[in-house]
């Protein structure tokens, strides 16, 4: 195999895939080095397994209303196990995918764990025993390493779980504690709800979804609620004691209680570990590469996209930092990425999704009377029949100044594919009046955005 390249890519994530395959397009010579599945986090233990995990348990809640509409169930069994099995099947695949992409591309695949020798050398490791697998020389040296969930400094914190060992499980505990007030802790709290798992949520602060509209943060805690999953504010786990699946949880507020299992979603951070960056004179600053706008770290051929840079921890972002800095390399186009709006989902159920600045954050930039807030809140007709569940919120924040839409926030179902495309027009300065122009489409929820009044 060739080991002098224009490009060594560190990390077979989404932002070091779209970097390598296109420096491939314009002609570069690219080596990306990977010790684990070629997809990284999105697609082998984070978005797209916890997206099939979602559809299989929004199941049950469509069982529970099908006696609405004449549907008769006579006993509800959830064998975990298979969906567990049959997603990691279908991470097997997606990683078998994305490898044959790679060849496509006429981008060399390095299997091992790379590590710097110099800032043009990496050294590919086997984790295991340390034997050096092969030693490449790069002109540009890419860092795309990614991040990694955090534990926090507690007594027993090695007895709980974070995100990554989810879809590891043989089968879901019947009894969960989730620590975390963001994405990942909501979004399993729902689906493990749904799989019959009995779920303790605990949240440090006083709200959910913080950075996402308050409103929409707020229903989405009574929709959880009325679930029968115990949220449960203002509180800490300060230690974990026990064994595997028998587990008691101590609170900060003096608590305790017994759970079979405990997820931290506590957040995540740069994986830098095993770099060794010094030796190529890397630096970092807070556990995180510094990078200037063209993800050039402070040495000139060095430079680092996505998570390990601790900016905007989105895989479409990583991805389109990754293509940015490979046409400007190596296309002779000169762009960067649009980081001012950037749609974002979560997949609780219901589900949240937002693009654009919320009412609070309206409210702060230009003052109450300076903005008008739009809103719909109703039952969407999925849920007209059996009468129960989240009612949806739609809302637009519109400058009074001169009509633009600052931003879309909604929930409901659905609510990540119809903001997706809301975004398009929110990116192209959208006005309330081109909103008020355009046909709705009956009957739809997403209509309600071109009716409001």
């Amino acid at each position: 195999m060739k080991k002098t390249f224009d490009l060594i890519v560190l990390g077979a994530g989404s932002g070091g895939l779209a970097a390598a395959k296109r420096a491939a397009s314009h002609g570069a010579s690219v080596a990306i080095v990977e010790g684990d599945l070629v997809g990284g986090t999105c697609v082998i233990r984070g978005c797209v397994p916890k997206k099939l995990l979602v559809c299989g348990s929004s199941i049950s809640e469509s069982i529970l209303y099908a006696p609405s509409y004449g549907f008769d169930f006579k006993k509800l069994k959830i064998n975990s196990n298979i969906l567990l099995e049959n997603v990691r099947k279908e991470v097997l695949r997606l990683n078998e995918l994305h490898e044959n992409f790679l060849l496509k591309a006429n981008v060399d695949l390095v299997k091992g764990w790379g590590e710097f020798k110099d800032p043009n050398c990496i050294v590919v490791k086997d984790r295991k025993n340390g034997e050096v697998l092969d030693e490449l020389h790069g002109e540009k040296i890419l860092i795309a390493v990614g991040g990694r969930a955090k534990r926090p400094n507690i007594e027993g914190a090695s007895l709980g779980w974070v995100s990554d060992d989810m879809f590891l499980l043989k089968r879901f505990p019947r009894k969960i504690t989730i620590v975390g007030a963001g994405y990942i802790a909501c979004e399993f709290a729902c689906i493990l709800q749904g799989l019959g798992v009995e779920v303790t949520h605990i949240v440090r602060g006083e709200r959910i979804l913080k950075g996402f509209d308050l409103e929409l943060s707020l229903a989405l805690t009574e929709a959880m609620k009325n679930k029968g999953i115990k949220l449960i504010f203002g509180d800490n786990v300060s230690s974990i004691k026990g064994e595997k699946d028998s587990l008691i949880i101590n609170t900060i507020l003096g608590d305790n209680f017994d759970s079979n299992g405990l997820l931290f979603a506590t957040g995540r951070e740069p994986f830098l570990e095993g770099l060794r960056l010094e030796l190529a004179g890397v630096q970092n600053k807070e556990n995180k590469i510094k990078v200037d706008q063209e993800n050039k770290t402070n040495v000139s051929n060095i430079f680092a996209i996505g998570d390990v840079t601790n900016r905007v921890n989105l895989t479409p972002v990583a991805i389109d930092e990754g293509r940015a800095f490979a046409d400007k390399l190596y296309g002779n186009v000169n762009r960067n990425v649009n980081y001012n709006l950037i749609p974002c989902a979560v997949f609780s159920q219901p589900e949240i999704a937002s693009v654009g600045i919320n009412e609070e954050q309206a409210i702060h930039s230009f003052g109450k009377n300076n903005i008008k807030v739009y809103k719909s809140i109703f039952r969407p007709l999925s849920k007209s029949i059996p009468k129960r569940g989240a009612k949806c919120i739609l809302k637009l924040i519109v400058s009074k100044n001169n009509d633009k839409v600052l931003g879309c926030h909604m929930l409901g179902e659905n609510a990540s594919e119809i903001i997706q495309m809301a975004s398009i027009s929110i990116m192209l300065g959208a006005k309330k009046i081109d909103f008020d122009n355009t046909m709705a489409l009956h009957p739809t929820i997403a209509e309600e955005f071109v009716t409001m009044r």
